[in-house]
This record gives structure tokens, C-alpha cells and sequence, in this order.
């Protein structure tokens, strides 16, 4: 299948599904695509002796997709940029402590205790991991994914604080997550890396891709600033969004921090002029539309990919016992690090169980579960994976908005 066929099946199926949602199911353009796509896979699977020729076509179109390039190297620059871009700023700076604390030692403890907790239960139903696939696992399940969290929090009345909470660590912990997973990689392929040389890797990583993405804003910024265009101001933008990554990608830093950084200082550098001076409202419209579109071809082909997930009963077992133990550390690790900032700010106020209820894994956990080498755990990490993605997207998700609607009844939405 070609490119062209391939993008217009992927955007026709958004476009249907997300109709369909809309106008009949009464759900969230996203969610309501994701949900009938894995249907419909679920149906294809379903139908695989009837009409094999059917369940073969669509083996082939999903086996022709790469995910993880597509994932990593096409949509997730522009998802990023966009989530970063669009952000209240006044509220992410009134959470910078709590939104630093989350993504950096937060994604630490996460990634550690998910490790050791999947390693202690996956022998209980035959599945004798070794500690480095469980920290593989660990790595790339431990960061919020910034899509399926910022699309949630655009439909539903989360506090402003929280949602700062939830989006800046969302955006800021995926680069983390991201370079401590290239730090296993270079480990399980017998390079010799001391704690010390670890943690320095993962900071330069990260504090490079920060650095970089704040200055390609600043030059951005002062190149909208100089030209009297609204096409040229937008392009500038699409130039940032994907120039900041790949430069990241080609120094090896942290390009997912470089595209955050970049949209967040875009915004700031941006809103020290005025309207005469950058088009403010129709960058904006523009990246929300993006916005929107990618995310819902995404959640499609996150619904693709139940047809080529190696499941069988000991890795849906895997993933039942990996839904537990990343709800447990996320519990655990967002009650340590809220409870502390308390005792330093007894005024701080957050939800305990907004952020751990709210803490959805998505297509950049999915994309690195692809790239696992395949001796060092590969099925049954992305089986694992994929089945905490789908829980969370359509479960936590779907679910949470109706858990405010609860809490605001209570009159309980903040736990102070």
C-alpha cells in the first residue's frame, strides 16, 4: 500500500469513526475513534476464519505501517509542540514545583518501582523476567503521555492547578522517560555505565534538548516578530515544531523536551507583543485544529494495532498484573511527592486522586515498546504495554470526567 492510500485510509477512518462517535455514541472525537477502531479490529480478529482474505488484507495494511518511525519521527514533534503551545502559562508557573517535582524524581521513582514490582509478580504466573526487561518496561510506561492527558483534560473541568499539574508533567516527563530508556538501550547492548555516568547521560540529554528548544523559539519569535504575515507566522511555527526535533534527534539529546521547551518559550517570548505584531488568535485556531486532527489519526491507529499485538493468555495475564502495578507506584509516587510539597506549602492544594486517575499512557509508550530488541523481552513488553494503553485511554480516560462530575457534587474536588 502506498502512502497516499495508506494516509487516506487512516484520515477516512478518523473522519467515519469520529462521526460516528459524535452523532450516535455521544463520545469524545478521540475516544469514540479509538473505541470503534479496536472494535473493529476485535471484529476483524473475529472473522479471521470466515473471511480470511478480509482478516489478511488488514494484516497487511497495519504490518505496513512503521509505528514507532511514524510515532517518533512524524507525529509526536507536532503533538508536542502543539500541547506545550497552547498551554496557560500563568498557571504552569504557579505549579512549577509541583510540575518539576512529577517529572523528574517522580519519573525516576516510577520507572524503579514499576521495575521491581513487575519483577517480583510476573514469576507468580510463570513469566521469569530479568531485571533489565523489567526496567525496559518500567522506563517507557512511567511517563503520562501528553496526547492522551491533554486531550482529556480539553474535555473535562479539572481545577486549573491540577490540570497545570497534569499537563506540565505530561509534557516535561516524556523527555525523561525518554532518555532513560536510551540509557538501557546502550546498557543491554554491553556498554559499561556506572549510576554516576547514567545520571549525567540522562541530564545532559535532557538540559541539551531544553537549551536547544528555548533558543530555536527565541530566533522563531524574533523571525514571526519581523514579517507582516499571518501564512508566514504559522509556517514559522511548523518550521520550529519539527526543526527543533530532528536538530535534538541529530545531536542526541532529548528531542521530545526540545519540542516541548520550544513551544512553551514560543508562547512566552510571543506574548510580550501584541496583536499588531504576531497573529496571535490564528496561530492559535491553527495549532488547535492540528492538534485535534493528528490526535485523532493517532488514537485510530493505536485501535490498529490490537491486530499485531502478540497476545496470548500468559501476556494478557502480564498485562492484567502490569495495569495493577503501574496504578499502585502512581499512587504511591503522587502521594509521596504531593504530601511533601504539603508539609513545605501547607496553602498547596492538588488532587491526589485527579493526578493518579489522570496519569494516561499513550501512543509514545506503545512506540517505544516497539523498539525493545527483541532478546530482551519485546512480546511480552509490548503486550504488557499495549493493554495498560488501552486501559488507560478508554478506561481512565473515559471515566474521569465522570468522576469529577461525582467529586463536584461532593463539593470534594481538591483533597487539601
Amino acid at each position: 500500500m502506498s502512502v497516499l492510500e495508506l494516509l487516506s485510509l487512516l484520515i477516512t477512518t478518523a473522519a467515519l469513526f469520529g462521526m460516528v462517535s459524535k452523532r450516535w455514541l455521544r463520545l469524545p472525537l478521540t475516544l469514540g475513534t479509538m473505541f470503534l477502531t479496536v472494535a473493529a479490529s476485535l471484529c476483524l480478529l473475529g472473522l479471521r476464519l470466515l473471511i480470511p482474505s478480509l482478516h489478511s488484507w488488514a494484516l497487511k495494511v497495519v504490518g505496513s505501517i512503521n509505528f514507532e518511525n511514524l510515532i517518533l519521527h512524524g507525529m509526536l514533534p507536532v503533538l508536542l509542540f502543539a500541547g506545550a503551545f497552547l498551554l496557560d502559562l500563568d498557571a504552569l508557573s504557579k505549579e512549577k514545583l509541583s510540575v518539576s517535582l512529577l517529572s523528574v524524581p517522580g519519573t525516576l521513582l516510577s520507572t524503579v518501582a514499576t521495575a521491581g514490582l513487575m519483577w517480583i509478580v510476573l514469576p507468580l504466573i510463570g513469566l521469569n523476567a530479568p531485571w533489565l526487561h523489567c526496567l525496559f518496561f518500567g522506563a517507557l510506561i512511567s511517563p503520562t503521555d501528553p496526547v492522551a492527558v491533554l486531550e482529556m483534560l480539553h474535555r473535562s473541568s479539572v481545577p486549573k492547578n491540577v490540570q497545570a499539574q497534569l499537563a506540565g508533567e505530561s509534557l516535561f516527563n516524556d523527555g525523561i522517560g525518554a532518555a532513560i530508556f536510551v540509557a538501557l538501550l546502550a546498557a543491554s547492548r554491553g556498554d559499561s555505565v556506572s549510576p554516576l555516568q547514567f545520571a549525567e547521560f540522562v541530564l545532559l540529554k535532557a538540559g541539551g534538548g531544553l537549551v536547544l528548544g528555548v533558543a530555536a523559539a527565541w530566533i522563531t519569535s524574533f523571525l514571526m516578530r519581523s514579517v507582516d504575515s499571518n501564512q508566514i507566522g504559522i509556517l514559522l511555527t511548523i518550521a520550529l515544531a519539527f526543526g527543533a526535533y530532528a536538530v535534538a534527534e541529530s545531536l542526541h539529546l532529548a528531542a521530545p523536551l526540545a519540542a516541548v521547551a520550544s513551544g512553551v518559550a514560543l508562547r512566552h517570548f510571543n506574548l510580550e507583543y501584541p496583536n499588531a505584531t504576531i497573529a496571535h488568535e490564528r496561530v492559535d485556531n491553527f495549532w488547535v485544529v492540528m492538534d485535534e486532527i493528528q490526535n485523532a489519526v493517532l488514537f485510530v491507529l493505536l485501535g490498529l494495532q490490537v491486530l499485531v499485538v502478540p497476545f496470548s493468555r500468559l501476556f494478557l495475564l502480564a498485562g492484567v498484573l502490569a495495569i495493577l502495578s503501574v496504578f499502585v507506584v502512581r499512587l504511591v509516587v503522587v502521594s509521596s511527592i504531593i504530601g511533601s510539597l504539603r508539609r513545605l506549602q501547607p496553602s498547596h492544594r492538588s488532587s491526589i486522586k485527579i493526578l493518579t486517575w489522570g496519569g494516561i499512557r499513550g501512543g509514545l509508550a506503545l512506540a517505544l515498546a516497539l523498539s525493545v530488541p527483541e532478546q530482551e523481552g519485546h512480546p511480552w513488553i509490548l503486550a504488557a504495554t499495549y493493554t495498560v494503553v488501552l486501559f488507560s485511554i478508554l478506561v481512565q480516560g473515559g471515566s474521569l470526567p465522570l468522576l469529577l462530575d461525582r467529586r463536584r457534587e461532593q463539593g470534594s474536588l481538591m483533597d487539601v
